[in-house]
């Protein structure tokens, strides 16, 4: 049976409370039994990779550089790819959903690399575009990819 890949994506940077929903998300995830696959650096990747390690959940980071001790501790496996930025195509283009949170232009473009991939993409306080499920909470964010995934299977 093929596991469920679920991306979280957001900023290297972030506050509190969005490393808090960040935390909350890699838990949720990893109560889901998906795998967690973000971009394995700080930040909101960080958080929710130590979200999911707490829930005993498994973490993949696809890293920009070639080095895969530049993984965050939280990181089960970690894929060096030497892309920098376009690592992204690859965040965003594996999962089965994926779940976006407050960053910048990488983030960005990791949405528009999964609307572009037919991914779902539910947004938790992000960038407003067309096509993200926005979602208020981590709690309605779980609810809507228990949709996905049943009308899926």
């Amino acid at each position: 049976m093929n596991k469920i890949l679920i991306a979280v994506i957001g900023g290297h940077h972030a506050d509190a409370p969005t490393l808090k929903l960040a935390e909350e998300a890699g838990a949720m995830i990893a109560g889901l039994g998906a795998i967690l696959v973000c971009g394995g650096l700080s930040g909101v990747m960080e958080s929710a990779c130590r979200g999911a390690k707490k829930a005993g959940g498994t973490t993949v980071g696809i890293l920009p550089g070639k080095d895969k001790q530049a993984a965050n501790e939280f990181v089960d496996i970690p894929i060096p790819t030497g892309l920098g930025f376009t690592r992204n195509t690859l965040v965003a283009g594996c999962p089965d959903i994926v779940m976006a949170l407050p960053g910048k232009e990488g983030t960005l473009s990791e949405i528009g690399f999964a609307l572009s991939e037919k991914k779902p993409v539910i947004g938790l306080k992000t960038w407003d575009i067309p096509g993200v499920i926005k979602v208020k909470t981590v709690k309605a964010a779980e609810k809507k990819i228990k949709q996905l995934l049943k009308n899926k299977l």
